[in-house]
């Protein structure tokens, strides 16, 4: 086994470690190793909301402009309805530096479109969410090899070797590399935003972090794939609902289980993901550790590789980010009022 910090990120640590010494895992699960020239990368989210529920096409103005020099290095749509009903279509797009990102959104004519009065007619919201943290800012593990997701499509490699941060309570905080000086503390947002007519714009938040927590069934097969279709997708979806509807108390202030889409035909695949943003990563942890909707989830998990003998074909992995104030955009138009981060 290894670190899950790659090497140019270790530091003499000055913030304690929750693994115990000599600690296994009770499962292989490996982190993506990114060039250590990337310093800093880019996760937005482009969504379209609407009553109905939008076609593919309905995100045609803004991912027509991907295949523009500059555009994303990776990019996937996937579709949820929220507490109100709305359908919420997003692509999600990575770019692997910030400068580049601002260039294409000059450049593509993608700003321009944004920001266009028109936008506050139309019959529909829109919103962007964009975060940009730096490398030592987050965090990525894959429970299996050969199926990269996310941000990981940026990465250059995995782990040569599983590695030994997960698995236990504290594990995410243990694999982040700022998380060895730094104890990442939250902070309440600041009062104002910019508001015009219909279109939003949240001040960012210290250390606000996001995680987006994956799942693709696509190669199971008899026992494996009703044990998950049975077992453990509900208690998921249970799980996601009760932090999108009740989450606020825990420190959640957004939401969404989210369908993974074909980027062409918009048929949904089989794949899903939780999307959610916490105060900070010590809500999301104290959700992890101590919430009965987490625990279903981790011991549901924990039974149904038992049953398989550690023999899975579900692939799973997640990437979790920790974000400065200074490296969020948030702006909604024409949105409904709990819609995203506008909840809170």
């Amino acid at each position: 086994m290894e670190s899950a910090i790659p090497a140019h990120l270790r530091a003499t640590r000055t913030q304690p470690a929750a693994m115990s010494e000599g600690h296994t895992p009770p499962f292989p699960a490996w982190a993506t190793r990114f060039d250590p020239l990337i310093g800093q990368v880019v996760m937005a989210y482009f969504g379209v909301q609407s009553a109905a529920t939008p076609g593919i096409e309905a995100l045609a103005p803004i991912t027509s402009l991907f295949s523009l020099p500059d555009g994303p290095g990776y990019w996937d749509p996937a579709h949820c309805q929220d507490a109100a009903g709305f359908h919420n279509l997003i692509a999600i797009a990575y770019w692997s530096d910030p400068v580049t990102f601002e260039r294409w959104r000059q450049e593509s004519g993608f700003d321009a479109w944004w920001n266009d009065p028109q936008r506050l007619t139309e019959q529909v919201g829109w919103f962007i969410e964009i975060v940009s943290p730096t490398t030592d800012r987050f965090e990525t593990l894959q429970a299996s090899l050969g199926a990269p997701e996310g941000v990981s499509h940026l990465a250059k490699s995995l782990s040569d070797n599983p590695v030994q941060e997960h698995g236990y309570w504290g594990s995410v905080r243990d694999r982040f590399a700022i998380a060895q000086t730094d104890p990442l503390q939250g902070e309440k947002p600041k009062a104002s935003t910019f508001s015009v007519q219909s279109r939003v714009r949240l001040p960012g938040r210290q250390n606000l972090c996001l995680i987006r927590s994956g799942q693709d069934w696509a190669a199971t097969r008899d026992k494996e794939r009703h044990l998950y279709l049975q077992d453990i997708q509900p208690v998921l979806e249970e799980g996601m609902t009760y932090l999108r509807d009740q989450g606020r108390a825990l420190g959640c202030l957004s939401c969404r289980f989210m369908r993974v889409l074909d980027t062409t035909t918009g048929e949904p695949l089989e794949k899903s993901f939780g999307l959610a943003h916490f105060d900070d990563l010590a809500h999301l942890e104290e959700w992890a550790k101590t919430h009965p909707t987490h625990l279903a989830i981790f011991g549901g998990f924990m039974r149904y590789v038992r049953a398989l003998d550690f023999q899975v074909a579900l692939r799973l992995y997640h990437e979790v980010s920790v974000i400065p104030a200074d490296a969020q955009c948030f702006e909604y138009i024409n949105c409904h009022p709990g819609s995203g981060l506008l909840r809170s």
